[in-house]
């Protein structure tokens, strides 16, 4: 298994990101519509901060031997940490840069390190090739949720992934 296609979906996030939450007006950022509960604001807040640990659990795992990976409440960091006060815009940049930090840092790792693991305090044994595999399908996964509120918003757009 090569991890090169994976790196590649990985680094696009970004800039698929930040097609698909831009042009919205500051209403449409913190309306509520469904699916699901969370603001667009809201949901690029959750994505940052997903996009953040996941990389500091990339990070041990490339770094440390058999490091402890910690699990966190997404609910509880979405009502306790006020993901609504940051814009969507620099919630956006911030995960962009992110992916392009880790993009660099995973192209120089061999294909040994992506077999090296950590474990995680939920789910046990993860692979840094599980770990990067589960971050990239996680944003897919809340894309489709974000395109459907912009449509409910009526600023829907044509979809993007990042594979």
């Amino acid at each position: 298994m090569t991890s090169t296609p994976l790196i590649d979906r990985y680094a696009a996030g970004g800039p698929v990101l930040m097609y698909a939450a831009s042009g919205l007006t500051p209403e449409q950022e913190m309306a509520h519509p469904g699916p699901g509960a969370w603001s667009i604001a809201q949901l690029t807040a959750h994505l940052l901060d997903a996009d953040l640990v996941l990389a500091d659990r990339m990070k041990r795992v490339i770094a440390e031997e058999d490091p402890v990976l910690l699990a966190f409440d997404q609910n509880a960091w979405i009502e306790r940490l006020g993901a609504e006060a940051m814009r969507v815009e620099e919630a956006v940049n911030l995960f962009t840069a992110n992916r392009h930090w880790m993009a660099q840092v995973l192209r120089r790792c061999s294909e040994d390190d992506f077999a090296r693991a950590g474990r995680h305090s939920e789910a046990g044994r993860q692979t840094l090739a599980e770990i990067l595999s589960r971050v990239t399908n996680h944003l897919d996964h809340h894309l489709r949720f974000l395109y459907a509120k912009r449509a409910n918003l009526g600023a829907a757009i044509p979809p993007r992934y990042s594979g």
